[in-house]
């Protein structure tokens, strides 16, 4: 009979190195390590201080454990296309890839013709699992990606202009011929959001569950959709636009103009942030690198301009005109115009763009939008005839995080991220050109001198609160006559009052300080020089 073999002798065949960290998966350590260890000395609860210990040899030990998992992973850099000899890559045809793929990926590529109810615009889900595909015409379906299933397809009777998914593929946003509506998943008709009037384009922040338009009028809206209150309805004042696109890295909202400019907006000002002139006719098209440094514009004048939002300079300019634009999660640039969509790559890493991917439609085809599928190498684009989905081999991110989009995720742990996500909601405040700033100390400053002007209105309008502030009860027996009253709020203007008088007695007595010392110091100076001295003012 063989020795029976127990798990402890397993674990103990494990070679040392295996076991242990050595010094090479020590760096990468740092890398899942959540930021050094809090200093518990300070706390005077032993529990917490022992809970709180407990939690960070957690955290190491998982970071160690993801450490020696890290060799086990798939290589994040997916396969491109590679041509031989003088062959070329943007001339291989759907056709010749399909016939080398699995079937599996095969099955992704495909035509939905629907010639009565286009043109077509679509929207996936973080995760990439979900599509839905909204026509003109009124047609809005919800797909499963995975299994390649149709959920649900339903006719709102009404020009839909664009479609988003809000948190989750269980709320749609469409901007239709009057107002913005939300549905469900099964078609139901959740809300009416008439404040937004005739939209044109649709964005959803995630991080922050603001779901934002333009309109016909060139207003731009964020409206919270977890309380429904309007955060931010501003006019450009630059005229009708429909190109409009949010930036992943601090989720500011560009849009593009018929002037050829390009601003940029938070919720929290009623002034664009960045207004930059990008071309000389209408801006058609804008996309945003996922990294958020790089931006992708196109005018009329049949130029692709690629800028870098660091130091808002043009990288390098492309020439052709595009209707519609996508960056993938990996970088590739699609621009579409007509029938025709164009991918470009930055195969160098040196932000140099050059021609990989093309493919023509059907000939009368009229390309509305084209849209990357996360986690996937396949490109949709919706056009005047329905919707269709091609392969570009290397446009996807090959390993996705659960914690960040899961395309399996089950029911309870949708449940669960949703709950999650709504605790973590970020507040509108937080939308900034950088937010690498959030939670740094602000600099002291020198005070700025407040005018006398401005002292004084100040005070007005404290003492104007002050006085609608005193409420009295009803009193019998003569205690609430008139000169109570009148004490009462006199009382009142006095002790709103008090602050500003305190605040100018001391600026005053600060000054008489200062006055003093120069005086001093005059004094002590040659009488030839006592005379230039006063002449001069004093700094």
């Amino acid at each position: 009979m063989g020795a029976k073999v127990t798990n402890d002798d397993r674990i103990n065949s494990i070679p040392s190195v295996e076991q242990g960290i050595s010094e090479e998966e020590e760096m990468k350590v740092k890398k899942y390590l959540r930021g050094e260890a809090a200093d518990f000395k300070v706390l005077q609860d032993k529990k917490l201080k022992g809970q709180l210990a407990v939690r960070e040899d957690l955290y190491g030990k998982s970071a160690k454990a993801a450490a020696k998992a890290e060799k086990w992973l798939m290589p994040s850099e997916g396969g491109y296309l590679e041509a031989e000899g003088i062959e070329k890559t943007w001339r291989i045809k759907q056709e010749a890839i399909a016939s080398e793929v699995d079937i599996v990926s095969s099955r992704k590529q495909y035509d939905i013709v629907l010639p009565e109810l286009g043109p077509y615009t679509m929207d996936f889900t973080l995760s990439g699992r979900y599509m839905v595909a909204a026509g003109r015409k009124g047609h809005v379906a919800l797909m499963d990606m995975k299994n390649m299933d149709l959920i649900k397809e339903f006719q709102v009777k009404e020009t839909v202009r664009d479609v988003v998914f809000l948190h989750n593929q269980k709320l749609i946003a469409a901007a239709q011929k009057k107002y913005v509506y939300m549905y469900s998943d099964n078609g139901t008709e959740m809300h009416c959001l008439k404040e937004h009037g005739a939209a044109l384009k649709l964005q959803f922040l995630n991080k922050h569950f603001l779901l934002t338009s333009i309109n016909k009028l060139g207003q731009l809206h964020f409206q919270d959709i977890t309380t429904g209150e309007m955060v931010g309805n501003f006019r450009t004042g630059l005229g009708r636009s429909d190109t409009i696109e949010v930036n992943p890295f601090n989720n500011v909202v560009a849009v593009g103009h018929s002037g050829g400019t390009v601003t940029m907006w938070k919720p929290t000002s009623a002034a664009p942030l960045i207004k930059m002139l990008c071309h000389q006719g209408p801006v058609t098209a804008l996309a945003f690198h996922s990294n958020g440094h790089l931006m992708a514009t196109s005018g009329m004048e049949r130029k692709i301009k690629l800028w870098d939002l660091r130091k808002y300079e043009v990288l390098q300019t492309l020439p052709g005109h595009t209707k519609a634009m996508d960056f993938s999660q990996k970088g590739l640039l699609a621009a579409a115009s007509g029938s025709f969509v164009q991918v470009f790559g930055d195969f160098s890493g040196s932000d140099k763009y050059s021609r990989y991917m093309a493919h023509s439609m059907a000939k009368g085809y009229q390309i509305q939008k084209v849209s990357f599928r996360p986690y996937e190498d396949v490109l949709a684009i919706g056009h005047s005839m329905g919707w269709s989905s091609i392969l570009i081999p290397g446009s996807g991110e090959p390993n996705f995080d659960s914690w960040v989009a899961n395309p399996f995720e089950t029911r309870k742990q949708r449940n669960e991220k949703e709950v999650h996500s709504l605790l973590d909601k970020l507040p509108p405040e937080t939308i900034m050109l950088d937010p690498t700033k959030i939670g740094s100390v602000r600099p002291t400053r020198k005070k700025e001198r407040v005018s006398k002007e401005e002292r004084n209105a100040e005070m007005e309008s404290a003492l104007e609160g002050a006085k609608k502030k005193v409420t009295l009860k009803k009193k019998t027996k003569g205690r609430s006559k008139p000169s109570k009253v009148a004490k009462k709020k006199q009382e009142a203007v006095v002790k709103a009052k008090k602050p500003f008088l305190e605040q100018q007695a001391k600026e005053e007595e600060t000054l008489k300080k200062k006055r003093k010392r120069i005086t001093e110091g005059e004094n002590q100076l040659p009488k030839s020089l006592q005379r230039f001295a006063r002449k001069v003012p004093a700094t």
